[in-house]
């Protein structure tokens, strides 16, 4: 990427192509007197092959509102995630009715540090990455959601490691021939705000903020320099907001990429062609390109479900009449709704399971069960190094293919596993100390033989090598 500034004459005649315009548009409202703003630009277009899928990145000079304690702060747009051509190079075109290719824009607010003549550029290097995270996975970002990054967002010693994102304060949603754009806002947090965002909802955390000057206040302004966590500032905020919160109205975390895997413990294999080989220690049976976009489009259908106690049917013929507020139509698309191969159809009702996770993920174990399940929701591990996926459902979930009678049961890679609520608080005391989020020796096993359920808590090196 190489920094340069935009030609303010393309800009007044009208050359620019109307995506990128409208934006521009949305931009010179705010910004009237800096019609030329600095821009980060990728040097190879995303569409000319090459690795920056946003074009450019504007980044403008914010006076804040000193009559609102807004302090002064440097403004960065993306342009890219929505359709600027229409011409089909990067977006498909599909009208002005629905979303303009992901139907969004990234910005970002960083504290101006005094005597900055100039916005650093490692924030269009971050916008890039989370760019490339969306046309990779075709995940997109709504409000609320998080971004655990696991590392200070400028590459500092910074204890802003991670994301929370959020609604712009100050650009409004626009409408452009090819449909509509929206601005996110990214918000650094500290990994204990992360924390309480997933144990809670992003929403509420980003509220908690806004009333904290120094965390964001609100226009929710990132300070890099920030050493303290909201909870550090006031001590009640945990009890008295997010505890209170996690209590009443449960997590809206339904989901989250993992290292995981599980085990069938009720026989051995029959054949090589048994889905039990997804076990650590053997080599994975590999699904056809449609049996794994088959599995795919069901588990990101399944994470649609945030608020509602639901899992869509597996089997294609039963379609579910709920409607999902879908981040993308894309994921309710006709390829749902394709024919499943018989041996995805097939559900195996499994006697006894043992469930594997890495320590960050063994840690979301009791969210998964105070936040979700006890509020008659569900929750999903999907392995970042495969197909595999383990959801944990509760007795309210309807569409589940796992019941009280067959509490364990198997749709090739999906296991799904069906908890009581009295085997939830008795699995809660069980793996109490998994809350604190200390390190702590591994590995840790855990097992209710009477149940026939094993967890296990294993190290990185387990998944990052599971051959050897």
């Amino acid at each position: 990427m190489d920094k340069v500034r935009p030609t303010s004459g393309a800009q007044a005649h009208g050359l620019f192509p109307p995506g990128l315009q409208a934006i521009y548009g949305e931009c010179r409202r705010l910004y009237p007197e800096q019609a030329n703003p600095l821009q980060v630009t990728a040097i190879v277009k995303y569409w000319l092959g090459g690795p920056d899928p946003l074009d450019y990145i504007s980044m403008y000079r914010n006076m804040g509102c000193p009559a609102q304690d807004i302090q002064e702060h440097w403004h960065y747009v993306s342009f890219g995630l929505s359709d600027l051509y229409g011409d089909n190079r990067v977006h498909e075109f599909t009208g002005p009715d629905g979303p303009s290719g992901f139907g969004f824009e990234l910005t970002f607010r960083l504290k101006r540090e005094m005597g900055e003549t100039a916005p650093p550029t490692w924030p269009a290097e971050l916008m890039q990455g989370l760019a490339r995270y969306v046309f990779q996975s075709e995940n997109t970002f709504c409000s609320g959601d998080h971004v655990s990054w696991h590392n200070p967002l400028d590459n500092s010693e910074s204890r802003i490691q991670h994301m929370l994102l959020t609604e712009d304060p100050q650009m409004q949603p626009i409408q452009t021939s090819f449909g509509s754009v929206s601005f996110l806002q990214i918000v650094g947090v500290c990994t204990e705000e992360l924390q309480a965002a997933q144990q809670w909802n992003g929403q509420g955390i980003l509220e908690l903020m806004r009333g904290v000057r120094v965390a964001g206040g609100p226009w929710l302004i990132t300070d890099m320099r920030r050493g303290e966590t909201i909870f550090d500032i006031d001590p009640h905020l945990q009890q008295e907001r997010v505890d209170q919160g996690i209590e009443t109205e449960g997590s809206n975390l339904s989901g989250v990429s993992a290292k995981c895997v599980w085990d069938d413990l009720s026989h051995p294999p029959e054949d090589e062609e048994d889905s039990r080989s997804i076990c650590i220690g053997s080599q994975p049976r590999r699904l056809s390109d449609k049996d794994t976009e088959q599995i795919r489009e069901t588990l990101r259908k399944g994470l649609e479900f945030n608020s509602k106690a639901a899992l869509p049917p597996i089997n294609s013929q039963k379609q579910s009449h709920e409607t999902s507020h879908s981040r993308k139509d894309s994921l309710e698309s006709e390829s749902s709704a394709a024919i499943v191969p018989h041996e995805l159809v097939r559900t195996r009702q499994l006697e006894s399971v043992h469930l594997k996770f890495n320590q960050e993920s063994g840690t979301l174990l009791p969210l998964c069960l105070r936040g979700r399940l006890l509020h008659g929701r569900h929750f999903t591990y999907k392995s970042i190094n495969g197909d595999t996926a383990i959801t944990f459902v509760s007795t309210g979930v309807e569409g589940a293919f796992a019941t009280e009678e067959h509490p364990y049961a198997a749709h090739g890679p999906w296991l799904q596993i069906l908890l009581t609520e009295e085997f939830v608080e008795q699995m809660l005391g069980d793996l109490q100390e998994l809350s604190t989020r200390e390190e702590t020796k591994l590995p840790k096993e855990y097992s209710w033989p009477e149940k026939k359920l094993k967890i296990s808590v294993l190290p990185d090196c387990v998944f990052d090598n599971p051959l050897q």
